[in-house]
């Protein structure tokens, strides 16, 4: 059995895979299409939400740090991507790559981590989502009571996990309803809407930076590094280093380019630029809208789930018009991250049963409505409960924490291949090995470390619930483990 749960895929069935799944499918992206799509899936939710709530209860103006290191530490990461999706062309992206490099196990575990990053990302948008959505409702003289639209549960470093008296967060959970419905009966996302996405993220950024530019207070800047309180992480230098971490959700979602190696037209040049130009100019706009955001208000006052409405709302009678535009606008914004991180779920839960490690429900395609309509349900249900129940800040660091698991094994998995099976051709190499996989690796792991106890908890909960469907379900229906082909 040992042998067996480290049974591994060939490179050369994986790449068998590709051509079958990728059948008829033009390879159309150039760099520029490539950088487009890697800053919409990154500016997102990690700006509007977790800037304002690491600043206030991590590394107050030091977040901007925080953001560098974050950034620094994904670029490493984005180098190994781009290696293994020139290498290995196929959709199932770092769960695939682990299938190839460390076996069935470790495949297991990067799955349930990316069902981590997806499901939990898309709860803590929805939570994001409903503060802005509340903020707007009462700029146009609509109240929506407390105990409806709070999470029940709260979570700090002082006091820890408390009961906050709310019923449950209802706009969170109508929001994943209806994404969830929409995705499960069907929706084509066009290219054309995604430019359109991306447009809209533009366009509330010049509109914040252009207005409140002028409104930039220095005495909100300062202290840059604020004394740490005595509790690690909370401010000093330590803050800066859990902040990056939770900042680290910010820049979720370059990985997604490794998916389309396929329809790369010269995936091994126009990757690796995808990848790497998109980080940099998120970053740039990153730390751009940061210095807006904390010159504007103190940071103290951030920590909320919607803190760039906290901002507009500081700017005064004059800017009345811009709260119903900007928060209008992230609300647009924020809505399509939720979808497509339901939609990446269903294809990690498509994929993992393909391989048989999942219930053949799980990879059903519904003959009506030609969408994985079950595995929809299962994953909206689950996320209506997270949305639901819990704070932004507790699903931020669980999508944090399962990214962060699946990059440290990809970047493990760079250094372990080239080493194992040096001669594969590799369309493009990883430079500097094996620093820049090592620094990957041991950056992801020591973020990891630095989270704090209870979300740890939460994390060792869920891998543990995933350790229990893989030893009870999945060892004993594996295709790969049992040399079986799965049925077409």
């Amino acid at each position: 059995m040992t042998k067996g749960i480290f049974v591994k895929k060939t490179i050369k069935s994986l790449l068998d895979e590709a051509s079958e799944k990728g059948h008829g499918l033009k390879r159309s992206l150039g760099a520029v299409s490539l950088t487009a799509m890697g800053i919409g899936a990154i500016i997102g939710a990690g700006l509007f939400v977790l800037t304002g709530k690491a600043a206030a209860e991590n590394a107050g103006p030091a977040v901007l740090l925080s953001f560098v290191l974050a950034a620094l530490i994904c670029v490493f990461v984005a180098l190994c991507y781009a290696e293994f999706a020139s290498l290995i062309p196929i959709s199932g992206s770092a769960y695939s790559y682990a299938y190839a490099t460390m076996g069935e196990l470790f495949a297991w575990i990067i799955g349930w981590g990316l069902t981590a990053e997806y499901m939990f990302s898309a709860s803590t948008v929805s939570v994001g989502w409903s503060g802005y959505f509340t903020s707007f409702l009462e700029d146009c003289g609509v109240n929506i009571p407390s105990f409806l639209a709070q999470s029940p549960v709260a979570y700090d470093i002082v006091h820890g996990m408390t009961l906050t008296g709310a019923w449950m967060n209802l706009p969170a959970m109508g929001i994943v309803i209806l994404i969830g419905g929409l995705v499960a009966v069907g929706i084509k996302a066009a290219a054309t809407f995604t430019d359109i996405m991306v447009a809209v993220k533009f366009l509330i950024i010049i509109l914040f930076i252009a207005c409140g530019i002028a409104y930039i207070k220095a005495d909100n800047l300062t202290p840059f590094i604020p004394d740490n309180t005595g509790i690690f992480g909370q401010f000093g230098y330590s803050g800066i280093l859990r902040g990056a971490g939770l900042i680290f959700f910010a820049f979720i979602g370059f990985d997604a380019l490794s998916t389309l190696a396929q329809e790369a037209r010269n995936p091994q040049k126009n990757l690796p630029i995808g990848m790497l130009a998109s980080l940099g100019i998120s970053s740039t706009i990153y730390i751009c809208v940061a210095i807006v955001l904390l010159g504007i208000v103190n940071y103290s006052q951030l920590g909320v789930p919607d803190p760039f409405a906290v901002a507009v709302n500081a700017l005064g009678s004059h800017f009345v018009w811009l709260r119903f535009v900007i928060k209008f606008l992230i609300m647009i914004s924020m809505t399509t991250v939720i979808l497509v991180m339901l939609i990446g779920q269903t294809r990690i839960f498509y994929t993992m049963a393909h391989d048989g490690l999942l219930p053949k429900a799980f990879g059903k395609i519904n003959d009506q409505l030609r969408t994985p309509f079950f595995t929809t349900c299962i994953v909206t249900l689950i996320c209506i409960l997270l949305a639901g129940i819990f704070p932004v800040g507790l699903l931020g660091n669980m999508t944090v924490m399962g990214t962060l698991l699946a990059f440290a094994i990809v970047c493990f998995g760079v250094l372990l291949l080239r080493y194992k099976q040096p001669t594969l051709h590799r369309p493009f190499k990883t430079p500097f090995v094996p620093w820049i996989p090592l620094a990957g690796t041991l950056a992801c792991l020591f973020q990891l470390i630095l989270f704090p106890g209870v979300s740890w908890l939460q994390f060792i909960i869920w891998m543990v619930i995933g350790c229990i469907i893989y030893f009870t379900f999945g060892i004993k229906n594996s295709f790969a483990r049992h040399k079986r082909v799965p049925k077409k």
